[in-house]
């Protein structure tokens, strides 16, 4: 019998994760086939996923009756059903988390309100909030990566807990979140507190930065890299992880037990359908990263995808490509600043969505 495709991917070191969840999924045994046949390692969870796992079925309907009663706003309602599956996938993978490196693997992600994506302290209190309400020590507690992020990240992390960063799109803020994970764990370490059970990931997504790019590519005449301009800032940016985690800095921090912060590839799924549906996945495989992937782009991979090691592959060109942007007047710095900004959006709608469905609900009870 030939290997799962996206159990292959395993063995060249990277994790793949689910980038979906829903109640159906958990009760029904496909999340637990998923761990057991194709290898997932994690789950990754946002709210346009939540929204649309409780706004298309009835299965919450029970719980948000029952929640109404007690919640003061419908955003805390909505926390009430999301840690509920959070606490249920978590104890799915505890298995996962607990295999012979604990903590490498077994995470499940829950993200704070989008509408505290550029407010710091609020973003704080609600992760160390939702931290303690989950109360499992392999849950990881998204944060968006922009500017005011980046305290809430080195605060968070200083008080334990395990971090997603997300949302982020470039190379420059990516090293600033890098930053900011270690000198989480170096105010920690300086509080005599131990820090060789946080864990914590770097989402950098990709694909929309094509979908951007791709058409102006076509106007300066560089219509062949259509496609490769994620690909090459996903590959640089993981220059910058072996960079900054192989300094005596990060040596002091390791000898006490710290993990690196791994790089997450998001947004994996070909938003083009000129491009094979698992372009981006096969592109980036590598050692000692993530890649969280819709459930119809784990199908593909498993029907017809190619496991290589092709993370450090044309590095070279990758610079190359980049320093094209540039000759081109292409503005990749204010590309990625506008993908944040769009993509602050794009969690608020179906958050104001979701909100907004759960108001209806409670109007039927």
């Amino acid at each position: 019998m030939s290997t799962n495709n996206v159990k292959q991917i395993h063995s060249f070191g990277q994790s793949i994760w689910l980038d979906f969840i829903d109640r159906a999924i958990i009760s029904s045994g496909k999340l637990q086939k998923l761990i057991d046949e194709d290898g997932v390692r994690g789950v990754t969870s946002n709210p346009a996923i939540f929204e649309k796992a409780i706004t298309s079925s009835s299965d919450y309907d029970a719980d948000i009756k029952a929640l109404a009663a007690d919640s003061k706003t419908n955003e805390e309602l909505f926390f009430g059903l999301a840690v509920k599956d959070i606490q249920t996938a978590c104890d799915l993978f505890k298995s996962v988390y607990e295999e012979e490196v604990k903590g490498a693997d077994g995470y499940v992600s829950l993200e704070v309100s989008p509408f505290l994506a550029l407010k710091t302290d609020e973003t704080i209190a609600q992760a160390l909030k939702l931290w303690k309400q989950v109360d499992r020590e392999n849950v990881m507690i998204k944060i968006p990566g922009t500017q005011p992020g980046l305290a809430a990240i080195q605060k968070t992390i200083s008080e334990g807990l395990n971090i997603n960063v997300t949302l982020l799109f470039g190379l420059d803020r990516y090293e600033a979140v890098t930053e900011a994970y270690i000198s989480g764990l170096e105010d920690r370490l300086a509080k005599g507190l131990p820090i060789n059970n946080i864990s914590s990931v770097a989402s950098f997504f990709l694909s929309r930065i094509d979908v951007i790019v791709d058409p102006l590519l076509d106007e300066k005449g560089l219509g062949e890299f259509k496609g490769e301009v994620a690909i090459a800032s996903a590959k640089k940016a993981y220059e910058i992880y072996k960079r900054v985690f192989t300094t005596g800095r990060w040596d002091k921090l390791a000898a006490a037990g710290a993990k690196p912060q791994r790089l997450l590839w998001a947004s994996t799924s070909s938003k083009n359908p000129a491009f094979k549906d698992t372009k981006y996945v096969e592109a980036l495989i590598g050692k000692d990263t993530v890649d969280t992937v819709p459930l119809e782009t784990i199908e593909a991979f498993r029907d017809h995808g190619i496991a290589a090691d092709t993370l450090e592959q044309g590095l070279d060109g990758a610079t190359a490509l980049l320093e094209k942007l540039k000759t081109a007047g292409i503005d990749l710095d204010a590309i990625t600043q506008t993908l944040e900004d769009e993509g602050i959006d794009k969690f608020n709608k179906p958050f104001e969505k979701l909100l907004q469905s759960i108001e209806d609900q409670k109007n039927k009870i």
